[in-house]
């Protein structure tokens, strides 16, 4: 390509781009220098995804700096060399913006940890920087498409050509997206209001688990049995649910045992604690037994328990009601529940029969 040009205009384009390699190779050390110092707030691998977003700036900028150039505009257009270096210029841009704020975020959530017992605070800030993370990256986007797409001429003139419907056109796009933004404004809803936090353990539609992600118009909930349940992020806004986890992790299980009247309550209670105390699901707070309701048939009594969390609270209540049942089993047979049923001799039912058949002699003269 030098042998179109003249040995100033050569030295010209060479000197722009060993300037511009110079400078990418600068400033790439740089980061990656900086990115090795534990005291820098920036991540390891910090400079290695900046490598392709700088390039592309810096090709930019020399596409800028040969446009100058008389002798170069006589086989290129500029307008071509214009447009392409605006374009790489936005491109980048954008993508520097979106590493930066990678960036931060993970910087900050590194200061919190998830894996804790009490991890409330820690779930409620990544919850917000996730969602907001993901909030600025779509206006980011939005804005440089934007300006990408106004920077050609056609667009732009088809652009005013419209604006005489605008009006028109705006009522129609309202009402048309009208859920698609209230979606969307629920999801930001949620980041700064947070009724539900990544890892909350949730019960929706029935179902038991945990929310795995939050994005601007749709929740993932984990079930259980590691089915996933999705879910538009206004149910969170407009239905009830259970959040298991709202203000903490800690929970109270429940087991209902069903034994005949004639069981000790007493004996019951004293197995209760110490299967409590045998086993490390329980935290050590709560451990009652209470009778909570009777019929004509049994006793229903309720063992209230704690655990530090809702997976262990059920485990926890496994295998206390497995306990209780084996003990009762072995030592109570006799109180387990049962249905009595009174049966009558011969002799009674045939005295039973007669009174009923044979009137007495005050009701023959009182009938007289």
């Amino acid at each position: 390509m030098l042998d179109y040009f003249d040995s100033q205009t050569s030295k010209f384009l060479l000197i722009t781009i060993l300037a511009g390699m110079v400078f990418f190779g600068l400033i790439f050390y740089f980061l990656k220098k900086l990115g090795k110092s534990p005291k820098n707030i920036l991540p390891v691998n910090f400079a290695g995804k900046m490598r392709l977003p700088l390039a592309l700036f810096m090709l930019a900028l020399v596409l800028k700096i040969i446009k100058t150039n008389d002798r170069i505009l006589e086989f290129i257009e500029e307008n071509f060399l214009s447009h392409v270096s605006t374009l790489l210029f936005i491109l980048s841009i954008t993508w520097i913006l979106i590493v930066i704020l990678k960036a931060f975020k993970r910087n900050i959530l590194l200061k919190y940890d998830m894996s804790a017992s009490d991890n409330v605070h820690a779930r409620k800030v990544y919850t917000q920087f996730t969602v907001l993370e993901r909030v600025l990256m779509f206006l980011i986007i939005l804005f440089a498409v934007s300006i990408a797409l106004m920077s050609f001429d056609s667009i732009r003139s088809i652009g005013v050509s419209m604006l005489t419907s605008a009006g028109i056109a705006g009522i129609i796009i309202g009402f048309a997206a009208q859920k698609a933004l209230g979606t969307l404004m629920a999801g930001i809803q949620i980041a700064f209001t947070q009724p539900i936090r990544l890892d909350d353990v949730v019960v929706v539609e029935g179902e038991w688990g945990r929310i795995e992600e939050i994005y601007l118009t749709y929740v993932v909930v984990k079930i259980w049995d590691k089915r996933r349940l999705v879910l538009p992020t206004t149910y969170f806004i407009e239905q009830p649910f259970q959040n298991w986890t709202r203000n903490s992790s800690d929970i109270l299980g429940t087991v209902f045992i069903y034994t005949d009247y004639n069981i000790p309550f007493d004996a019951l209670r004293e197995e209760l604690t110490r299967i409590l105390k045998n086993t490390d699901l329980w935290d050590g707070e709560v451990n009652v037994l209470q009778v909570t309701d009777t019929n004509n048939e049994m006793v229903e009594t309720r063992a209230l328990m704690s655990a530090i969390d809702s997976p262990t609270a059920w485990d926890l209540r496994v295998h206390v009601r497995e306990k209780l049942v084996i003990f009762i089993q072995e030592n109570y047979p006799h109180s387990l529940p049962r249905t009595r049923v009174e049966m009558q001799s011969r002799k009674d039912s045939d005295k039973v029969e007669k009174a009923t058949k044979e009137p007495d002699k005050s009701d023959l003269l009182r009938d007289k």
